[in-house]
């Protein structure tokens, strides 16, 4: 069994911004941060029609995150990343100790 938390929302609603779908799609992102779990490792979810598979879950503090991790968001950077997030969610702050999760996830092809 595993360590993580009960879910906080269905898999269904991890990745759902038009934007990031076609780039969940195209393969420029692989990871959804998300204040809560939904997801665990090895679950399945459809984007369009087309089936992905969760390969980790891991917590990150908000300080932690790179260029790198923001391009696996489907961002050029972190900058455009924090913009985005900050304009989503008005009133919120961008403390480097916060905690979120990390859901990476990879298309499933076909065997």
């Amino acid at each position: 069994m595993n360590n993580y938390p009960e879910k906080s929302c269905d898999i269904s609603r991890l990745v759902m911004h038009p934007k990031l779908v076609e780039a969940a799609l195209s393969g420029q992102k692989t990871q959804q941060r998300r204040d809560g779990v939904y997801a665990y490792p090895e679950e399945i979810f459809e984007l369009d029609g087309v089936t992905f598979k969760l390969t980790s879950l891991e917590q990150q503090k908000l300080g932690e995150m790179s260029d790198a991790d923001a391009q696996a968001e489907g961002y050029p950077d972190l900058a455009a990343y924090k913009s985005l997030i900050l304009r989503m969610h008005p009133g919120m702050t961008w403390e480097s100790e916060d905690l979120v999760w990390v859901h990476s996830f990879e298309r499933v092809t076909a065997a």
